[in-house]
């Protein structure tokens, strides 16, 4: 069984061990960095096929698949003096770092294969990006929901860029909460309510035969209150702006560091 080594512990990381190994009947042997040592400690005391180890190389040495997930500013640090062979495998998760970079401070001819897993990983729900295709990155986040590869470095940076909508998206939520609240709904309602809504529509996404845009007009009728909201509000200039900032993410991505 392919041996899974962490070297950064925090929240990422936790998911994706939490993912590999709840209510696995055959986990994969897991070592943690000492990076993180209260989570560290938390899953290995839960999980019996996770372990602390002494010292990123410990990590490295007992792995086949090693996944970097350090802070960017903490990588130089974190990095300095690992050796990784070359017929392991790394996943790169740490943002703004590319393999080329990642190679020069590991020194190692390692196959580099770069991912955006999500907090969902943890319930084994959401597909992870990677790049470039590969088959043991792609048989690992196969076990945490899937795994969906890139043609090129300017798709993951577009997959990057989309997957920093998330706080913005759960913010929109808390607008909505936020204005019922102040137009007399006890707050603690409104909260509740706008879950289930958008917990019970958020499920529609689960039929992957309709396009996005279709099912946004399975839930408006003409003439009614959704398309109201819709066209009054997230109009041509609320979508150029958003596409704007969009924009400049992905060009801010695409620079040389």
């Amino acid at each position: 069984m392919e041996r899974i080594g962490f070297i950064g512990v925090g929240e990422i990381s936790g998911a994706m061990v939490e993912g590999l190994s709840d209510g696995v009947a055959a986990p994969p042997p897991i070592s943690l960095s000492p990076r993180g040592a209260s989570t560290g400690a938390a899953l290995a005391a839960k999980y019996a096929n996770v372990q602390v180890r002494a010292s990123n190389q410990e990590v490295a040495d007992h792995s086949d698949l090693v996944v970097i997930a350090v802070r960017r500013a903490d990588r130089h640090d974190a990095l300095a003096g690992l050796r990784i062979g070359a017929e392991q495998t790394i996943v790169n998760v740490i943002p703004g770092v590319s393999a080329d970079e990642l190679r020069g401070l590991l020194g190692t001819e390692a196959d580099i294969v770069a991912a955006i897993p999500l907090p969902t990983v943890r319930e084994r729900a959401s597909v992870t990006v990677v790049y470039p295709a590969h088959p043991a990155a792609e048989a690992f986040f196969d076990r945490l929901g899937g795994a969906q590869p890139v043609a090129d470095a300017t798709a993951y940076n577009v997959v990057s860029a989309l997957s920093s909508t998330v706080s913005t998206y759960l913010a929109y939520l808390g607008a909505l909460a936020d204005w019922a609240a102040r137009n007399g709904v006890p707050q603690e309602a409104a909260d509740r309510y706008v879950r289930s809504l958008f917990q019970g529509v958020d499920r529609s996404l689960g039929d992957e035969s309709k396009p996005l845009q279709a099912i946004a007009s399975e839930h408006e009728t003409p003439g009614g209150s959704n398309e109201r909201i819709r066209t009054t509000w997230f109009d041509q200039a609320n979508a150029g702006a958003l596409g704007a900032t969009l924009d400049g993410l992905l060009a801010d991505l695409e620079k040389p560091r």
